[in-house]
């Protein structure tokens, strides 16, 4: 019975730990003259508030943080039902652009995010598989 419960509890143990040692989902993208990184609070992105943080570089490397950030995301048209879309606009904190995204259900989705600056636009395109 001791062996039992010391079995468990290093079950318990140790999946503990690989929960919280998670990582972000992360992902860096080329758009135009940007580097994008791409960071979801969850990996995989699950249904209802994900934080989404946005780091865009220059071709020199530099941080830009006079762009405006808006993004718009959602769920394609499937057989009986329409597509989901939304928008929100990222905000800036420090060198970073920072945003809540709200999936409504689990399933394929996209996320494009839309940098304009100096009245020049680029996207940056991803699907993320929403649990």
């Amino acid at each position: 019975m001791k062996r039992i419960i010391m079995i468990l509890t290093a079950i318990v143990l140790l999946l503990t730990i690989g929960l919280a040692s998670a990582k972000d989902y992360e992902i860096t993208k080329k758009s135009g003259d940007y580097t994008v990184q791409i960071k979801i609070d969850k990996n995989p992105p699950i249904t209802g508030e994900n934080k989404m943080d946005i780091a865009i570089k220059d071709t020199a490397g530099n941080n830009v943080t006079d762009a405006t950030v808006d993004i718009n995301y959602g769920m394609p048209a499937m057989p009986g039902m329409g597509a989901m879309n939304y928008k929100t606009t990222a905000g800036l904190k420090g060198d970073r652009y920072l945003a809540t995204i709200n999936f409504s259900m689990a399933g394929p989705s996209y996320i494009n995010i839309k940098i304009t600056r100096a009245g020049k636009s680029q996207s940056v395109k991803l699907n993320v598989d929403v649990k």
